[in-house]
């Protein structure tokens, strides 16, 4: 199979009608989409990307109002952040009506719902008469990828189409939020801090991201977004220290020194540095370093999100 780069709606529909893959671009990362009402192409899905069946999907729509034909309540809680957030990179845990395969959910009760922000995916769901089963566009375990181009890396040879429509402008995956009777509980932190769900809401709320094996969302996985070479998040000074034989690159943040060209945000931006995450840990992946170290970010707007991706990426070498 040959993967075809291109901008092509309509290619993209009738391969995504006949039970195909695509990849689609989102304002978060680029996402591995198919029929999310066709078991199969869903089930192809988890083939391409070597993902385990036990690791949940998220469902895109392109409209809020769409979201009752699957799914069998809606909390005042997600109507309200909704209305402030959608499209955007928010996701909603709600549960599921079973026109939905099982296979989406890995079982569990909650379907992950969201509407994407990306104007070209939001044309590509409008025309189209299922929601569409996306996670990202990445063999499982590596980094995201917030490209076409890295959507080719690893995947090509794959699926065969990928719909480029440019660089994600989030460059981490969406927040996800479940809903236990009038609790919120953020289940990934993500592309919508929790401050801003607090004052939205006008309450706090909760916070349970810990690692799993067996998740009851997507991304909670203990070891995930990770690069092929070593990944350490900690203090650069201390590392060259004690490991004095190793070539070591350093990225940074603000002011922190670094390794020339791998500073995630020499402003000291959140934002910026999330925009760039998944793109300079794939160049520093490759660049031929036996250790990358990273540093954590400040707890402030997107930080946390970050830092949750950073130590997830370092796990798999503990």
């Amino acid at each position: 199979m040959v993967t075809v780069l291109g901008n092509d709606i309509e290619r993209a529909k009738s391969l995504l009608d006949r039970g195909e893959l695509v990849a689609i671009p989102t304002e978060t990362v680029y996402g591995l989409a198919a029929n999310a009402l066709n078991e199969a192409a869903v089930l192809n899905i988890f083939k391409a990307k070597n993902r385990p069946q036990f690791n949940p999907l998220i469902i895109h729509l392109p409209f809020w109002q769409l979201v009752k034909q699957y799914v069998r309540y809606l909390p005042p809680a997600a109507q309200e952040l909704a209305m402030h957030f959608s499209p955007g990179p928010i996701t909603y845990l709600l549960p599921k009506k079973d026109i939905l395969p099982d296979l989406l959910t890995a079982g569990h009760p909650k379907v992950a719902v969201r509407i994407p922000a990306h104007p070209l995916t939001l044309q590509l769901l409008r025309s189209l008469n299922y929601p569409l089963a996306a996670p990202s566009a990445n063999p499982f375990g590596y980094v995201s990828p917030t490209l076409a181009q890295h959507v080719l890396q690893g995947l090509n040879g794959k699926i065969p189409y990928v719909l480029d429509g440019g660089q994600s402008s989030i460059g981490v995956e969406s927040t996800i939020v479940d809903f236990e009777g009038d609790a919120v509980v953020i289940r990934r932190l993500g592309g919508i801090s929790q401050a801003d769900i607090e004052t939205t809401l006008g309450k706090k709320v909760q916070v349970a991201i810990a690692s799993s094996d067996h998740p009851v969302a997507p991304g909670m996985l203990n070891s995930h977004y990770a690069t092929q070479t070593p990944l350490v998040v900690g203090h650069a000074a201390q590392l060259l220290a004690q490991f004095p034989q190793k070539n070591i690159l350093v990225m940074g943040f603000g002011s922190m020194a670094c390794t020339p060209g791998y500073n995630l945000s020499p402003q000291g931006s959140t934002d910026e540095a999330a925009r760039n995450l998944f793109a300079m840990m794939r160049q520093a992946d490759a660049a031929g370093a036996d250790l990358i170290v990273a540093p954590k970010l400040p707890h402030t707007g997107l930080g946390p999100a970050i830092n949750d991706r950073l130590l997830r990426a370092q796990h798999h070498q503990k």
